[in-house]
Formats: C-alpha cells, structure tokens, sequence
C-alpha cells in the first residue's frame, strides 16, 4: 500500500477541483492506497469524504492537525465567528474528523503540543503530511502558498508530485 499525501487550497474551490479530487482519491482507494490529509477545508474536506464512502476508508486515512481536535474545532469556530468561513463549514469539517477518528482513532493524528493553530503550525503540519507520504497530489488554486509550501518539501524529499493548478475568481 502507497500512502499518497493530498494537498491543495482552502480558501476557493469549484466543481472542477471538487470532481478531479474525488475522481483521484476514488483511484487510489480502489487501487489499495490511502491518503494523508491536513483536516482543513475544500480539497482534504473533499478527500476524506470520498474515502470516507468505503468500509474500509477509515484504514485508509491518515490526518494530521495541526493541534488538538478540541483546539482544532475551536479555531474553525473561531474563523466562523469572523466571518472567514462560514459556521455550515466550520461544523461539517468538524463533524468529518470526529467521524474519522470514531472510525480509526489512529488515523487522526493530532498534534497535543500546539496550544494556537497559527500559520506556522499549519505549515508544520504540512511538513507532516509530507512526511508520512510516498507520494503528493497538489490541487492548487490561485497559487496557494500552502500547497505550494507542501509541494516544495514533497520535491525536497525527492517524492513525486503529481500538480493541478486552477484559477478561480
């Protein structure tokens, strides 16, 4: 088994990055690979939920955050209550990793030290998924810098990096 790290952007998504993230995650699980995720919004949201669709996706799951899902859950409400994301967002993205850890408490990997989830930590976070991967797939929208922060250490790595990149107004 391959564990193929998903990265890609939170902030804007579309049908078509939606589309080519399930159709790719429904491929490697179907092929016996699973995949990691950072727990964030749009494209690991996407992942998870299509893994998620089979018995065994939960075993075919790994998910770091970038603090506790306590910690995790209120900085998501948080950004919520500022406007950032919406509070459908923040409680569906919740309720998905609360599922997912149900389902396999070892494949929701929190981090216990983080006391703020802060730009650093997340990028930390990021050098995690990279870490626990074989391989990454980017789905890059608007030239993220968190993807392409992901990207840049999966290419140190020497791991492939299979790219889309989109551009959404």
């Amino acid at each position: 088994m391959k564990w193929i790290g998903i990265t890609g952007s939170w902030r804007a998504t579309s049908a078509e990055v939606e589309r080519d993230v399930r159709d790719f995650v429904r491929t490697a699980i179907e092929r016996g690979d699973g995949i990691v995720t950072g727990g964030a919004l749009n494209v690991d949201y996407f992942a998870t939920d299509e893994a998620l669709k089979y018995d065994s996706g939960a075993d075919r799951i790994k998910t770091f955050l970038p603090a506790t899902l306590d910690r995790y859950a209120a900085h998501y409400r948080k950004r919520a209550g500022e406007g950032v994301i919406t509070s459908e967002q923040a409680e569906q993205l919740v309720a998905q990793l609360t599922e997912v850890k149900r389902r396999n408490p070892n494949a929701l990997i929190e981090n216990l030290t983080n006391e703020i989830v802060d730009k650093t930590n997340y990028y930390n976070r990021n050098t995690d998924v990279v870490d626990a991967s074989d391989e990454l797939a980017a789905f890059q929208v608007n030239e993220s810098k968190g993807a392409q922060d992901t990207i840049d250490k999966a290419r140190a790595q020497g791991k492939p990096v299979t790219l889309k990149q989109y551009t959404i107004q």
